[in-house]
């Protein structure tokens, strides 16, 4: 039976586990393993409780020590199966080892059904007794015992190949924790059934307690059988490529998969290694790598806060080498106000990088093509436009030539005056004004045209006034504002002439030439009319806008204005046209374009430009500006 000291010790024991299920029963939300860990407790005391009581019961009444043994069964069955669930939940995760942890428990729950209804079929003792050389047992205890091992060794198995396959120490302590809470009831388990009869049938409860209190110095002290670690590093993989833990004072704590192919391998970094004795004078332009990162967490440490830097390794892929690029954060750990350490993620940007860098030159050929078909449909106005000056600059020229054969002819005519020539030569010179002011007007279309036609890519920042860029729309807007029977003012012209921007006009001379555009089109539905371009400050933004009194934009179109490609021309347009302008002016002056109804009738298509990209322009008395 029991001995006085062995049931002082369960005593003992007892308290401790009743004030630990009290203290769980209070806690508002237990971790998975946590309610594990207390059904290991819950099920030990009632074992322990069960064999208290058959110590003081009258050893003549079988009947009630048959019934405490019976509670023992408990215990008995339901610790390893307890033991190995919380196995199965660390290293694989409940929700995919949800059906088996639950199957866990079928074999305690039949042993505990047999148990109790013994007496009827015998299969778990033929004779019982509490003396142990006394008892025959029946042939369920071979399956209830080869389950209890089944458990405990594969527990420990479980255990033993996840710490090996992840090759961290922080597994390994794990690891050896529970191999040992499992190792000491296996083995006394073990001599208990196979050995000599001379060992107590106390002696597997009391190994048991072995696994209880590693189990629990575990969770609760060390956290090593937490669900946190393994969830940490599952969040760490999932949201970075490579990762490396370093004391405070650059010692390699740990790493990832990743980090050790990519840079510990090649770089020699180890763990349980300073980062620093990985590196040496002669190493400057191989490790790079390794000398920024030793830069940026002494940075780290001066500045105690966050370090974030671009770095480019040379990776090869079979026989290709390539580039990879990585965003570096090399970030404090500090526990209680103490630096402790630092965590280095690295975070592959190589695919969006050229991701990136894709966009953008896709975005230069749409703005390059979009540009050249606004200027295609734009040529036979221009050649209209040119046609005028040409044929006045001809007409101008004949009337010259006729005053000058004039002139000639009258020479040596005494009725021809000195006066008479004055006349000629004033006349001559208002011809010839006429000449300048047509080759000024071509002159001012060939600078737009010429403007207009440079590439994209090759754009030039420079300072302009919004009464230039008006003036370049207008002048290569004329023939298509004639064919459509429209007319153009400004408001707010008067303030043109003193804003300036900054940047590449003839960028913005597209944007504002393709509202016109649309402006015009949506004006000759209704027969032609006034388009008005407004400029206006409006808050922070300096608004330019077009404003026409066509039929309107249609809801449904409205909402996708300048998110995709949208035309309401038909197959006249491109639907690049908005969408184009859109980029240009967020991505050329950091501003945004807008729409919205006219209330007068039509639409209102315009840009807002931050006034941070706005100045106002000094003149001087003669007009000139002072920039």
């Amino acid at each position: 039976m029991i001995s006085d000291w062995v049931a002082t010790v369960f005593t003992v024991i007892l308290v401790a586990i009743a004030l630990f299920i009290i203290w769980s029963l209070k806690m508002r939300y237990l971790p998975l393993i946590h309610k594990l860990y207390l059904g290991i407790a819950i099920s030990f005391g009632i074992w322990l409780a069960a064999l208290l009581c058959m110590k003081y019961t009258d050893p003549a009444n079988m009947k009630m020590l048959w019934i405490w043994d019976s509670f023992t069964y408990i215990g008995v069955a339901f610790s390893p199966a307890f033991t190995l669930c919380i196995a199965l939940v660390f290293t694989k995760g409940w929700e995919r080892m949800r059906p088996l942890g639950w199957a866990t428990f079928i074999v305690p729950v039949l042993t505990n059904i047999i148990v109790w209804t013994n007496p009827i079929h015998h299969l778990q003792y033929r004779v019982f007794s509490v003396v142990k050389s006394e008892i025959v047992f029946g042939p369920y205890i071979y399956l209830s015992g080869i389950y209890t091992y089944f458990c405990l060794i594969a527990g420990m198995i479980l255990m033993i190949s996840f710490a090996i396959k992840n090759d961290s120490r922080l597994y390994l302590k794990q690891c050896v924790l529970f191999s040992l809470g499992g190792l000491v009831p296996l083995v006394v388990s073990s001599l208990a059934t196979f050995g000599p009869a001379s060992i107590p049938i106390t002696a597997t409860p009391l190994s048991f307690v072995a696994t209880v209190a590693c189990n629990g110095i575990a969770i609760y002290q060390l956290h090593l059988l937490d669900i946190k670690p393994i969830a940490t590093q599952h969040i760490l993989d999932w949201i970075t490529d490579c990762y490396l833990v370093l004391s405070d004072e650059g010692l390699v704590i740990t790493y990832n998969k990743p980090f050790e192919e990519i840079f510990a391998s090649r770089f020699g970094i180890s763990e349980n290694h300073y980062l620093s004795e990985s590196v040496q004078e002669e190493d400057v332009e191989k490790k790079k790598a390794v000398y920024n990162l030793l830069t940026a967490i002494e940075s780290c440490r001066q500045s105690e806060s966050a370090v974030s830097y671009e770095q480019a390794v040379g990776v090869y892929e079979g026989d290709m080498y390539k580039k990879n690029y990585y965003i570096t954060d090399v970030t404090p750990l500090n526990i209680h106000e103490k630096l402790s350490g630092f965590v280095v993620i690295y975070k592959d940007i190589t695919q969006l990088k050229k991701s990136m860098q894709q966009l953008q030159d896709s975005q230069t050929r749409m703005m390059e093509q979009e540009r050249m078909a606004f200027l295609g449909q734009m040529m036979g106005g221009v050649a209209h436009n040119l046609k005028t000056p040409i044929m006045s600059i001809s007409g101008c020229i004949s009337a010259v030539e006729d005053l000058v054969e004039e002139c000639a002819s009258s020479l040596g005519d005494e009725e021809v005056t000195a006066d008479d020539y004055r006349e000629i030569y004033a006349e001559m010179g208002e011809w010839f004004q006429r000449i300048r002011e047509a080759t000024a007007y071509m002159s001012d279309i060939i600078t737009a045209i010429k403007g207009q036609a440079t590439t994209a890519n090759l754009s030039e920042s420079t300072a302009f006034t919004i009464d230039e860029l008006v003036g370049r729309s207008r002048l290569l807007m004329r023939h298509e504002l004639q064919s459509g029977n429209c007319t153009l003012e400004v408001e707010g012209e008067e303030k043109s002439r003193d804003i300036v921007l900054h940047g590449d006009i003839n960028n913005l001379v597209q944007v504002l030439n393709n509202l016109l555009s649309n402006a015009i089109y949506a004006q000759k539905q209704s027969g032609g009319g006034v388009i008005t371009i407004g400029i206006k400050q409006d808050g922070d933004f300096l608004k330019i806008y077009v404003k026409d009194t066509g039929p309107g934009v249609k809801p449904q179109v409205k909402r996708r204005l300048f998110k995709e490609m949208i035309t309401s021309k038909g197959t006249m347009g491109t639907g690049l046209g908005l969408y184009i302008s859109n980029t240009v002016v967020r991505g050329k002056f950091g501003g945004s374009m807008w729409a919205e109804d006219n209330p007068g009738g039509g639409a209102i298509f315009g840009m807002s430009i931050p006034l941070s990209a706005v100045s106002e322009a000094q003149f001087n008395e003669k007009g000139g500006s002072r920039q």
